[in-house]
């Protein structure tokens, strides 16, 4: 629904200034301040959610949630539902869920007075996903994995579906190493009588396995929306997410949430709508769409503008795993997402003159090494840069020289730069 709001945002101005041949930063002419209200509730068993916010300037940071408004449902049997302010939503105060053959009717009223009201409505039929299948298939000339949803209403009586979606996988950071470079301020080089000298840099062990192993979770973004109405019968074979082969998400183990919401007539078009004016490409055109309206409306003011709508919607969920080579066996793993390149940096090198173990300063005679600055820069000045904020992280010592370190970028030595590192307690590997 985040999409919902991005849409109104453009819809809702009346002017917008735009150069076409000069930068310039757009700025609202007109505003209309008018209440969001994204309000699905399904048959599943749990805490439903109520989201309030206003619309908002181009110029501004993004939605202003409503705040201190009372939200509640009631059905057709007297029963209320009532809602409470957590974080910017509102969550049901006890766990409901919608029922077949019951109705049900949203409420709201804000902090400064004004009411509004949904229209009454029902539970759609309660269609499950029967399953997620990935194929191997070719879109707008990309070969790729497909991954389709399946599922069939005997009662033909479904018709109408929304889909959401979220997707996790698997990255293992190419480049991890065991160890970690630190200081060690109790061997120091180059001191002086005023001056304490630079602390040797050991490698240290880990002592545990953080960056090697995270996993990536994104949600869908896109208004997906089927329909089966001029079929002949209820039957849905829709592909829900295709993922490119070179794209790393399904480099290595991948797993994806459909989410199914059978929608009403009335609900499937409204979200259609949506859908054709974000795909338009027109939200910035002089040929602005009309408001687009929902089913809930102003109790104290029949004129004003409400965006939104009240659904009640049976829900079913669906997860399926795979892995990269099952889908495309012996192929070449799609590239990660950093060339990953590995440079040398020097800490210094002992050379034994006579009697006396002298520090060397890294040299030209390592043409590979990063840090060839003199003695007066300070001994490994490069590596001693990007040690502390890990502009570069350590990787592998050189085969021959131990002061010699491989260092590589954060990214491909830490998969926490692109990912969590906790397993998701639905993983299954």
């Amino acid at each position: 629904m985040d999409r919902l709001k991005r849409i109104f945002v453009a819809l809702l101005f009346t002017t917008i200034l735009i150069s076409c041949t000069e930068p310039y930063a757009l700025q609202t002419n007109t505003f209309e301040d008018v209440i969001l209200v994204e309000a699905t509730i399904t048959n599943e068993f749990k805490k439903q959610e109520i989201k309030l916010s206003r619309t908002y300037r181009f110029e501004d940071n993004g939605p202003e949630y409503e705040a201190g408004a009372t939200v509640l449902v009631k059905d057709d049997l007297g029963n209320q539902y009532n809602f409470w302010e957590n974080n910017g939503k509102y969550l049901s105060t006890s766990e409901f869920q919608a029922a077949a053959n019951r109705t049900y009717q949203l409420f709201i009223t804000t902090n400064d007075g004004k009411s509004y009201a949904s229209t009454i409505q029902n539970l759609t039929t309660d269609t499950p996903i029967q399953d997620l299948v990935p194929e191997v298939t070719t879109k707008e000339g990309l070969r790729g994995v497909q991954i389709a949803v399946k599922s069939f209403d005997p009662t033909n009586t479904s018709k109408y579906y929304r889909y959401e979606y979220e997707e996790t996988n698997r990255i293992t950071a190419p480049k991890w190493s065991d160890y970690d470079l630190k200081f060690n301020y109790s061997i120091m080089f180059c001191g002086a009588p005023n001056f304490p000298g630079f602390p040797s840099i050991d490698r240290v062990a880990k002592g545990n396995e953080i960056g090697k192993i995270c996993y990536k979770t994104e949600s869908s973004t896109d208004i997906i929306l089927t329909s089966t109405n001029n079929l002949s019968e209820d039957r849905v074979n829709f592909p829900v997410r295709f993922i490119s082969q070179s794209d790393y998400t399904i480099a290595e183990r991948y797993s994806i949430l459909v989410t199914q919401y059978v929608q009403s007539f009335q609900s499937f078009s409204f979200y259609n709508t949506l859908k054709k004016v974000s795909g338009s490409g027109s939200v910035l055109s002089q040929n602005q769409p009309g408001f687009i309206y929902g089913n809930i409306k102003s109790t104290t003011n029949p004129n004003e503008k409400v965006i939104g709508f009240f659904d009640v919607s049976s829900v079913s969920k669906k997860r399926v795993f795979f892995n990269y080579n099952e889908i495309f066996p012996g192929e070449p793993t799609p590239t990660y997402y950093d060339q990953c390149e590995e440079f040398i940096y020097c800490q210094h090198r002992f050379v034994d003159l006579p009697g006396v173990p002298t520090y060397c300063p890294c040299t030209s005679d390592s043409p590979l090494c990063v840090g060839s600055l003199g003695l007066a820069a300070g001994p490994g000045r490069e590596l001693r840069d990007v040690i502390p904020d890990k502009q570069m992280i350590f990787y592998n010592n050189t085969a021959d020289i131990v002061n010699e370190f491989i260092m590589v970028k954060p990214i491909c030595g830490d998969c926490t730069k692109v990912g969590a590192n906790l397993k998701p307690i639905f993983w299954i590997d």
